[in-house]
């Protein structure tokens, strides 16, 4: 006997398919075949870029640091390695944060930074 394929437990796990692939172009969103193949990728590049983004926020945070770390004459490495040393514990969201909106604060950073490199 052939088996059913068209019920309404396999209608209901169609359309929640479909729903998920809102938004999708052409029948990559309501036609299943294609939806499903196009949401598992779909899933696995969301997967994949949720790990890049920190990546890449992480990276952008050390540009900003040491561009503004350059205009005051230090390297950001120097300035990573005195702000360790002078036990400032402050991560590179902050510190990139600090250098664009409170630049009077990243100066004293800075000098306690060259400080502790002196000493």
């Amino acid at each position: 006997m052939v088996r059913a394929g068209s019920g309404k437990t396999t209608a209901l796990r169609r359309k929640r398919t479909r729903k998920l692939t809102k938004g999708f172009r052409l029948s990559r969103h309501n036609l299943y075949r294609q939806s499903i193949s196009t949401l598992l990728r779909a899933r696995a590049y969301a997967f994949r870029d949720r790990r890049a983004k920190k990546r890449e926020f992480r990276q952008l945070w050390i540009i900003r640091i040491n561009a503004a770390c350059r205009m005051r004459g230090l390297r950001y490495s120097e300035f990573m390695h005195g702000l360790q040393l002078a036990m400032v514990m402050l991560d590179r969201k902050a510190l990139s944060e600090i250098a664009i909106h409170d630049p009077a604060a990243f100066d004293q950073l800075v000098a306690l930074a060259k400080n502790a490199i002196k000493k």
